[in-house]
Parts: C-alpha cells; structure tokens; sequence
C-alpha cells in the first residue's frame, strides 16, 4: 500500500539524495538523510509501540529530527500536537485538553525522549478523524486575548494543497514549530525541494546571520518583528541582500511599518500573507509592496463578507475545536471574526471584530491610533485598548514601550500635541500606560491582554 506522504518520498527522491533539505545549527541534512530518518522513526514509533489513532506531541522546535518524526507520524496515522518551549507554562493544560497518549521531546542535541500518558482519547470529532482513517494536527491559537482553543486538523486535508508543486526557495523557519505559519513554511519549502533554515533564537541579529551565511531568499515573519528589526540596528552588521521576499502575516501590519520596511528593503518583494489556525494558510496576492490591501482564496479557498467580516470556506477547514463551540456557519463556512474593507477585489484587514472600541457609539479600529503613535519619535510600540465608561461607553487606552527616558507625563504631553493633527479628539488616548516588557509575545504578535 502507498505511503499517504508518497508524493513528497517521490519528490524527496526526485530532488536528489544530496541536494539540501534543512540546515540546523550549521550542518547540512540532505533530502536522502530525511527519507532515512523518517523510516527509522517509523522502526522507533513501532519499537515504542506507538500506532494509529494515538495523540503524540512532539516538544521542540524546527530541527531534523523533529521534522522527520512529524513526517513519520503522518504517514503512521497519528494526530500529531506540535508543542515548543514557548507554551511551556501551559504544557500540562495543553496535554490534557488534546488527550495525549505519548509525548516525544527534541532535546537540544537532537536526540529524543519517550513519555507514555494513561489517557484514552476519547471526543466525538477525534472519532470523525478515525472514522475516515486520517492523521490529525492539532494547534493551539495563541490565546492573546483569551484562554487558548485547541484546533483539531484532518491532516490530508492540508497535505492536498502542496501536492501542487511550487517554486523552490531557500526560506528562514521564523514561525514558530506549533504555528500553523510554521507548518506551512516547513511543507511548502519541503515539497516543492527548497531549502529550511533554522536559528537558534529569533532576535534580529541571529535571524541576519542567517539570512547572510545561508543566502536566504525568502523570509516570513510578522509585524512585529519587522518594527523590531528596523529598531534593532542589525541591518547594519549584515549583508542581506539575497533576500528576494519579506512576507508578513498574523496580525495588521501598521502602514508606517510597511513603509519604513520597503525604504529599508527598496528591491525586496513585501507580500502579505493571511493565515488561521482554524483555516491553514492561503494563498494571497498583495495589490503592490507598499499597499495593505491583497486578495486571499484562490485554489481550494472561497471568501466572503457578512456584515463585514470575513468568512472563508475551504476543504482543509478545522473539523473543529477540542474545547470551544464551534464558529462554522450551518453551510460550512468559518467566522473569522476579521473586519474586513474591500475595493476592486482586494480585501484590507482591519482588526478583530472583538477588539473593535466603541465610544460613544463610534468604532474605533486601535490599529488606526497604533499606526499614528508608532510615528512618534521614542516609541518602539503601542497597543491600543478601549476601557470601560460611565458616559462615552469606552474611552482609548495605550499601552506604550518607549526608548526614552521621559516621564509619563512629558510624554504624554507631547503624545497628545502628536496626535492632534493626526486623529480626532475622541481618537486620542486618554489613559497611557508606560511598560517595561516587550508588547508581543514569543510568537512575535501583539500581545492584546492588560496582564503587561
């Protein structure tokens, strides 16, 4: 019987046993290395008994190995929950709310650990997966505003879209391992005999080595990091210029961030991706560089708006959530829960319909006033939050991260003489909080909770 990864063991064979499939910590691993590793993970998962329709997370981060395993598990049948050290304080909650029966971890070596768990799956859309005889992936939203839900995946669903085969690129692992943009970069890259490029670490200064030591030509990452980078003075020290595309998804991209960038990176190509745990990766096309605005479906995705938000369809949909009701609509399509503009087919995401404010019955979109406050001089980032109010409803609040040494008073003085040209009155924030921290998260987005 076939492999159901067959396509990929073809395409691996066709690329050639030598041609370079993943660098990690400085050595090369060939796409003939790979090939042999997942088969002695399959002689390993069996010698631990481990078989179809078991839950195995596997603990680590984007590696040979780990890749290897992910691939062997697929192709055994297993649901597999990708897990990293970033998530390490809710491992326990995650393990359980996904019924682990085994845990494999990646130690820094590159080595492995086996954990059996006295659990017995049992949930009626893990039932709908074994029913049909599929692998499964399970990813975890990042919880930003909330308790993280457990997204549950038919994974031949999501394998259908790269067996269409693609441009090969050398691409930079910046998202993370248990982020669907993580999953996609490893697949897509693999499938169509591209090169992965793993760091150690993601700060601006190792992500550039990289990108200079290894040629990298296609770096995806987030807002977040690209503000970061641009503060960071790494573009300096490093020589990237075989970099051919940045492209950005996981949370609005502030426009004076995307032009900073494009002055910064003149001749690389800025596309906007659009992403969900709950839906996979789809395929976009950014209207220019310097614009916001891209179309998302094609192949295998519709769209469409409600009320302004957008909802997408598509067969590599999540059977659901393992933990929350779910937001499929009765003709199957998800409520994304984006508010959306459209012009000429392209779509500009605004934001969260759940972070919208509303004073005195106005919406207010805070990446509106983020966009403004990131042009002030000593403001490394803002993130914008309405708060409760007898009279308006909500008034604006900002968190803000400075690179100065004033006083919350001084700058909030001349954040507000900074706005008044730029933003109605009812726009600029009335309460400003200075923070210490960064204000994303180890996956490089914002952080929209007040616990910073």
């Amino acid at each position: 019987m076939l492999s159901r990864l067959q396509f990929l063991r073809d395409r691996f064979r066709d690329e050639g046993y030598a041609k370079t499939a993943i660098i990690w910590h400085d050595q090369i691993f060939s796409y003939g290395w790979l090939i042999e590793a997942m088969d002695r993970w399959a002689a390993a998962l069996a010698e631990q008994r481990i078989g179809a329709r078991e839950i195995v997370s596997v603990t680590g981060d984007f590696s040979p190995n780990s890749t290897a395993l992910m691939l062997a598990l697929i192709e055994l049948g297993c649901t597999v929950v990708p897990l990293t050290n970033t998530v390490a304080n809710m491992r326990d909650e995650f393990l359980d709310t996904a019924q682990v029966t085994a845990d494999v971890k990646l130690l820094p070596n590159d080595t492995a650990t086996f954990t059996r768990f006295q659990r017995t799956p049992s949930h009626p859309l893990y039932e709908k997966l074994w029913h049909k005889n599929r692998p499964g992936l399970v990813l975890f939203s990042s919880g930003s505003t909330g308790k993280s839900k457990a997204v549950l995946h038919d994974f031949e669903n999501i394998l259908q879209k790269y067996k269409t085969p693609r441009q090969a690129k050398c691409t930079l692992a910046f998202l993370l391992f248990d982020h669907i943009g993580g999953v996609n970069t490893l697949l897509h890259v693999l499938s169509n005999g591209g090169t992965v490029v793993t760091v150690p670490d993601r700060s601006p200064a190792t992500v550039c080595r990289a990108i200079e030591s290894y040629k990298v030509q296609v770096l995806p990452t987030s807002p977040s990091f690209l503000n970061l980078l641009l503060l960071s003075g790494a573009l300096e020290e490093f020589d990237l210029a075989s970099l051919e595309t940045i492209t950005y998804g996981t949370e609005v991209m502030p426009e004076s961030t995307l032009q900073r960038v494009q002055a910064m990176f003149p001749t690389v190509r800025l596309h906007q991706t659009y992403g969900l745990s709950e839906v996979g990766i789809l395929r976009s096309k950014s209207e220019s560089s310097s614009s916001l605005r891209i179309k998302i479906g094609g192949e295998g995705f519709d769209t469409r708006i409600v009320d302004g938000m957008l909802q997408i369809k598509s067969a590599s949909l999540m059977l659901g959530y393992l933990n929350a009701s779910s937001p499929i609509t009765e003709d199957g399509w998800f409520m994304t829960g984006d508010l959306v503009e459209e012009h000429n087919g392209y779509y500009r995401i605004r934001g969260r319909k759940s972070e919208l404010i509303n004073i005195g019955g106005v919406k207010v979109f805070p990446s509106e006033i983020e966009d403004v406050l990131c042009q002030m001089d000593g403001v490394v980032d803002a993130i914008v939050s309405g708060e409760p109010h007898a009279l308006l409803g909500n008034i604006v609040v900002v968190r803000v991260r400075l690179s100065t040494q004033e006083s919350l008073a001084a700058f909030r003085k001349r954040m507000i003489i900074f706005c008044k040209v730029r933003l109605q009155a009812f726009k600029i924030p009335q309460k400003v909080l200075i923070s210490s921290k960064d204000l994303h998260g180890q996956r490089f987005k914002k952080i929209r909770s007040a616990e910073i």
